[in-house]
């Protein structure tokens, strides 16, 4: 498990967001509870010995993580809204 791990802020659902949609918000969130959800698997594995498991639950919270980088990397703004979109318009909020 990463060091910075733990050192990442938790990601907070927006009361404001569209619900019928999957924002960068919903998704950070849900990202981060599957991650925390697959560390503490991955820990009672280890501790179990079943190594064959622990391997599989490592490589699933390493797709975790990449994922949540990816989405903290772009999110939509102001600035790159029409880059994203195709056309003029402005983000509900900048984050």
């Amino acid at each position: 498990m990463p060091d910075d791990a733990a050192a990442q802020p938790v990601p907070e659902r927006a009361a404001e967001d569209d619900h019928d949609l999957l924002t960068y918000g919903e998704a950070g969130v849900r990202l981060h509870e599957e991650a925390q959800a697959t560390r503490s698997l991955l820990a009672s594995l280890e501790a179990s010995g079943q190594t064959a498991e622990a391997e599989r639950a490592r490589q699933r919270l390493d797709a975790l993580e990449e994922a949540m980088e990816r989405n903290q990397r772009q999110p939509i703004n102001d600035e790159n809204f029409e880059r994203f979109f195709g056309y003029k318009g402005t983000a509900r909020r900048n984050t």
